[in-house]
């Protein structure tokens, strides 16, 4: 995943998996706190490359559908 903060460089993070191991995370953006308070980030991620086995994904979407 990457944060991509105002003003600032890109931050890369990885989150360490191990088998049977499951992460759930904000897609879109998420608040950081700042000194003035809090703001968004925008979010981006994915899903590395595997050599052997299998890895099962899924995305589920919550929106405000009108």
């Amino acid at each position: 995943m990457t944060e991509q903060r105002p003003r600032m460089q890109t931050k890369p993070m990885v989150v360490p998996l191990t088998r049977g191991d499951a992460v759930i995370f904000a897609v879109h953006n998420r608040p950081v706190k700042g000194t003035r308070g809090h703001y968004r980030v925008n979010m981006k991620h994915g899903v590395s490359q595997i050599l052997s086995g299998r890895r099962h994904t899924l995305g589920v979407i919550f929106h405000d559908a009108k």
